[in-house]
């Protein structure tokens, strides 16, 4: 993140996602004096900075696979929000599943969509069926309630801690060299 935006005080910090996701991961990495609240939805990250529930939103807008994150990124241009920073951060991706399970025992890999596109090509090697949800860290803390052995979940190596999960198989990403650039954003006039 550039140097300009040091702790100025802490606040609260919107994000997209569950505790565990990547987003999350990136407000604790970056203002880890700020709260962090996650939403389930990029509009509802916006939607607190507009409102003023929080200071700033942190959200993926770039990726080094996949190119443009959408929805987030036309919300953000949309909304006509400030860019207060940005960093480029590099995406691990992990196969998560229960503590019991194998990788040969899993048939499904839930996860945000555009996690699913990072390793699309690792997941069809492995035979294993992509199934959409919100968010990686939400995917895990699915995987974890339903207590299914066939289920894994596409997300960071840090969400099984939060999770109770084990990591069946680490850089899970298409490509080594895999990043996102968030941008930290503010309201107009704030």
């Amino acid at each position: 993140m550039t140097s300009a935006v040091e702790n100025e005080g802490s606040g609260c910090v919107a994000y997209q996602g569950a505790p565990g996701a990547f987003s999350h991961e990136a407000c604790l990495d970056l203002r880890p004096w700020d709260e962090a609240v996650g939403f389930e939805t990029f509009q509802g990250a916006i939607d607190a900075l507009l409102s003023g529930q929080c200071q700033f939103a942190l959200i993926p807008v770039e990726n080094s696979t996949v190119g443009t994150v959408e929805p987030a990124a036309s919300l953000v241009r949309e909304a006509g929000l400030v860019v207060v920073s940005e960093a480029w951060r590099p995406i691990r991706l992990a196969l998560l599943g229960l503590p019991e399970a194998r990788l040969s025992d899993i048939r499904t890999a839930e996860s945000h969509p555009v996690a699913l596109q990072q390793c699309s090509k690792a997941l069809g090697e492995l035979k294993i069926t992509s199934v959409e949800v919100f968010d990686t860290g939400g995917a895990a803390a699915a995987v974890a309630e339903a207590g299914d052995l066939t289920r894994a979940a596409v997300a960071p190596a840090r969400a099984a801690e939060v999770y109770g999960l084990s990591v069946l198989r680490n850089d899970l990403q298409d490509f080594s060299d895999n990043r996102t650039r968030f941008v930290l954003l503010s309201a107009p006039g704030a």
